[in-house]
């Protein structure tokens, strides 16, 4: 174990010859047991098989109804729930931390959080608020776990935010009817709404009836609420991507939390946007959004994703009759992504703190291209970059990373088995194609299990 730990470390940072890249190869399995690697393996390739994951919530309450809650929990907590959740108790989240911490990784927690319209416990002022005290309680998790800094004292404390679970996807839908339709407008200003954040005064949007502009007040009280709270605590905000048809709505309530909480004095960024590269228009986007922060002064967080809502979006188009806003293919995704991964590289290196950027991918020629041109720009492997990719997934590439200096950090959900598993299921009907798209993961899984069995020594990359 300490030799391969040794051989991914001198791989980070300038060589003499230039620039090397990363072995993907799945050695830093050898970091992990035998147990370990078998349960990843077969959820998987479980979750590779596109009818499980159709159905999943109505095998789930199947599998409860015949073998009983206890039974079927136990069997989810030993596949499913023990590979991509942390645990349910604080105890048990700090013990999946400290074991990425011991392989170079670092956490970024999710609270499991999402409106279900139907459902009169799931919506509503009181379901938000009890949503504010989990995204509280989050951040005192996400502060409390990871004191230790990284080799250059950059360590950061991040965790993600859904709006969602803090406003009504229906009020995000008019606001972003009336954007759509106006255009930008002082009566919806990002700095309008940054001072009702803070002011708490009375604020009258004319899109927007009684009951609406009550809801919007206490929206922006509960994420101001989050924001001040995180900023005490040092834990910096990933704002999660969602879907288009509330998009506008969504960043404005971002830019509003940037005005207040990305300026210089208060050492930002504190609230980063997520930006998906599969919708058409997300380069021009980032630009124009990196500019405007740089005219405002205002320090710029950014989380780079492929996406998640591919099949939604078009069939929202399509029921619509609209435009698809999602690029044609895979190919065009991925050259969407390198662009924009390009244009935040290059602004990094011009702005140093003021600009920060996670490198979200499963994607090993990006990850390979986000190292090669940090090399060339001279941003060090633990600096205003860092990587993500999901807990329990593409952990030949988080631990490669890891391993060689660079910041990586593994998106974690945590919860009780009710609250995680229903996430988790619509998480994975969003995300078929990364899960499809895991075969090379489960061949070197695979390999690394058979090198086991067969007694052979340990494989160290060069």
């Amino acid at each position: 174990m300490m030799q391969a730990s040794r051989a991914l470390c001198s791989q980070a940072g300038r060589s003499a010859g230039g620039w090397q890249p990363l072995n993907f190869d799945g050695a830093a399995f050898s970091l992990k047991g035998t147990a370990e690697l078998a349960r990843a393996l077969l959820v998987l390739r479980l979750c590779a098989w596109p009818p499980l994951v159709t159905h999943g919530l109505a095998l789930q309450a199947w599998a409860q109804r015949l073998l009983g809650s206890r039974i079927s929990g136990t069997l989810l907590r030993a596949s499913l729930y023990g590979q991509f959740v942390a645990g349910e108790t604080a105890e048990e989240v700090q013990g999946c931390v400290q074991q990425l911490q011991r392989l170079g990784l670092r956490p970024l927690l999710a609270v499991p959080t999402e409106e279900e319209p139907g459902s009169a416990s799931k919506s509503g002022e009181a379901w938000y608020e009890d949503n504010l005290g989990a995204m509280l309680q989050c951040v005192d998790l996400s502060q409390g776990l990871t004191n230790t800094p990284g080799p250059t004292g950059n360590s950061l404390n991040l965790m993600q935010l859904k709006m969602t679970a803090l406003t009504s996807p229906q009020l995000c839908k008019e606001l972003s009817s009336w954007i759509r339709r106006q255009g930008p407008s002082l009566e919806l200003s990002p700095e309008r709404l940054a001072e009702a954040m803070d002011s708490e005064q009375s604020l009258q949007i004319s899109c927007l009836n009684t009951e609406q502009n009550r809801h919007l007040q206490a929206s922006l009280s509960r994420l101001h609420r989050v924001a001040q709270y995180a900023r005490t605590r040092h834990v910096r905000l990933l704002v999660d991507a969602e879907v288009t048809f509330i998009s506008p709505a969504l960043s404005l309530l971002v830019a509003a939390l940037a005005v207040r909480w990305n300026s210089p004095r208060e050492g930002g960024p504190w609230v980063w946007n997520t930006y998906q590269a599969y919708l058409k228009g997300t380069y021009e986007r980032l630009g124009h959004d990196a500019e405007a922060a740089h005219r405002a002064g205002l320090a710029f967080g950014v989380k780079l994703v492929r996406g998640a809502y591919l099949e939604k979006e078009r069939t929202v188009a399509r029921a619509q009759g609209s435009k698809d806003p999602t690029q044609p293919d895979y190919e065009a995704t991925s050259r969407s992504y390198s662009r924009c991964l390009e244009l935040m590289l290059s602004r990094v290196s011009h702005s140093g703190s003021m600009c920060r950027l996670m490198v979200a991918s499963h994607n090993e020629e990006s990850v390979h291209q986000a190292t090669k041109r940090m090399w060339e720009l001279g941003i060090p492997p633990d600096g205003p970059v860092c990587f993500g990719q999901l807990l329990g997934m593409c952990d030949h590439v988080s631990l490669a990373l890891g391993r060689a200096g660079y910041a990586v950090y593994k998106s974690i959900p945590y919860g009780s088995l009710e609250e995680v598993i229903p996430y988790l299921i619509r998480r994975a009907q969003e995300n078929r194609s990364v899960l499809q798209g895991a075969r090379r993961e489960q061949e070197l899984l695979s390999q690394e299990l058979y090198r086991r069995l067969l007694g052979r020594s340990p494989r160290v990359p060069h």
